[in-house]
């Protein structure tokens, strides 16, 4: 038989939560052709495996990569750490469908300055990605946000029925333009506001479709549990499957408490489609709110717009320099980002290990002074969680980033290594994989990432991107409730 690329004796990681196996994988046309004994094979490209992993390549179900997929689509801080498909669109806001008044309102101005947001209709933007050719796969969900900036004078109120009718009516045409689902960011001023009734009315457009409903909580802080019974509620009324995004236990006076949250995921799930993604850092990181400002833990400015040179800078050292306290020091640099320092690592590590947990990343790609899972956060749990802290199992690991993420999103034939499956892979070694990037030099590609094939074609090899740009619009396949969600 003869393959365009055959992978000889590499130990195989399927994404199924199994232990490996060695075998020889055989692509041609895109896909997985074979998988076994192919010692009779040949190919115009053969790679020599033997001590190293080959997994399906990894989705990063967390990013606000946007705009940045048709604007840098070389997309080298993905590529270089093994995703091979990126999930846009979350915490309430995404690039289309969007006609703004003015100005991007906080936070969508994460994905760009306002000539960034130039889709009015989700089939606009979706046919953007197309003819970027980025060098990674997207999927796309429709922000809340997004929605409400299109419709309300106000972001600072409820919508009004006619308001969410219009909302509506964008939702359900995205939803059939190939969208994944609704996602909200809550906490956020621009959405806060918002009544539960007015997400409880937007869901039940995801109901005939079985598309999913994700959701930065309304609040990660002491009302986290009241906030997740929220959601809950949110995707029962519409029968659609739940994600909470990056679940986290925010704050000093929220430590210790995620035994409680990953009880109430579980009861939920008993009933019901629920999980979470997390990101395997103890540090989370936004646009700066005033509301989060507080000297209990430390906070670095990642960008300022009227004070750029503060980017990298501890906002306790600016407000110092200054002479001023916290609060006005972040008034002062507003807008900008932040990094917050707010989580305990043993929270991080029970959530990371749940069984209900995907990892997503929610890298920052505008962001000058970018937090340091943008380029390490799947490394860093291979690496880092897996191998040298004995969280779980590489097998467990590569699920929770590869099969059980293209499950809970509808990706068919992606997630795991199968014959007919399209040929997303990374090979890596198992013994050299880590994280590089962190906070003092936060864009850093991983080490020990050793080939990235995307639909195919080989895109990233021993460090270095070659520019092949073989990533492609994925478009919701099918009802997403049968996606796997049990314990």
């Amino acid at each position: 038989m003869k393959y365009d690329t055959l992978i000889r004796q590499a130990l195989i990681i399927d994404g199924s939560n199994t232990p490996g196996y060695v075998a020889d994988v055989g692509v041609r046309a895109g896909h997985i052709e074979a998988i076994g004994e192919l010692s009779s094979g040949s190919a115009a490209q053969t790679i020599e495996a033997s001590g190293r992993v080959l997994a399906p390549g990894f989705i990063d179900v967390h990013t606000h990569d946007d705009t940045v997929v048709i604007r840098q689509p070389q997309m080298l801080p993905k590529l270089s750490q093994g995703v091979t498909t990126v999930i846009v669109g979350n915490c309430g806001i995404s690039a289309a469908p969007v006609s703004l008044r003015g100005d991007p309102p906080d936070p969508m101005n994460l994905l760009g300055r306002r000539d960034a947001f130039a889709y009015p209709r989700f089939a606009d933007y979706r046919q953007a990605v197309e003819n970027a050719h980025p060098a990674v796969n997207v999927a796309a969900l429709i922000g809340h946000t997004a929605l409400r900036s299109n419709h309300l004078d106000d972001l600072y109120r409820t919508a009004t029925q006619a308001e969410i009718t219009a909302m509506r009516a964008q939702l359900k045409e995205s939803l059939e333009a190939g969208a994944l689902g609704l996602s909200t960011g809550l906490a956020y001023a621009s959405a806060f506001n918002a009544e539960t009734d007015e997400v409880l009315q937007l869901s039940e457009e995801l109901t005939a479709f079985g598309a999913v409903y994700t959701t930065h909580l309304r609040s990660e802080f002491e009302p986290v549990l009241e906030a997740m019974d929220e959601a809950f509620l949110i995707g029962r009324h519409a029968q659609a499957p739940v994600i909470i995004s990056h679940l986290k236990c925010a704050g000093a006076g929220n430590w210790g408490r995620s035994p409680q949250l990953l009880a109430s995921l579980e009861l939920a799930a008993k009933t019901h489609p629920v999980g979470c993604d997390c990101y395997p850092y103890a540090a989370s990181s936004s646009t700066l709110d005033l509301k989060q400002v507080t000297d209990a833990f430390p906070i670095t400015i990642t960008w300022s717009t009227p004070y750029p040179s503060m980017g990298g800078r501890d906002l306790q050292d600016i407000a110092a320099e200054w002479d001023v306290s916290l609060l006005d020091a972040a008034r002062r640099l507003q807008p900008a980002g932040a990094v917050y320092y707010g989580m305990d690592e043993a929270d991080v590590r029970r959530i990371l290990a749940h069984p209900l947990s995907m990892v997503g990343s929610d890298g920052l790609p505008e962001d000058p002074f970018p937090h340091p899972r943008l380029w390490g956060a799947f490394p860093r749990v291979l690496g880092h969680f897996s191998r040298d802290v004995g969280l779980f199992p590489l097998h467990t690991a590569v699920h929770k980033m590869t099969g059980l993420s293209a499950a809970r999103f509808g990706l068919s034939e992606r997630g795991e290594i199968r014959e007919g499956h399209w040929a997303d892979l990374v090979l890596f070694d198992p013994l050299r994989v880590r994280d590089v990037a962190d906070f003092k030099a936060p864009q850093r590609a991983a080490e020990g990432i050793e080939g990235v094939w995307v639909n195919g074609v080989l895109s990233y090899h021993n460090g270095h991107a070659n520019g092949e740009r073989p990533g492609r619009f994925l478009a919701r396949s099918g009802d997403l409730r049968g996606g796997f969600w049990s314990l």
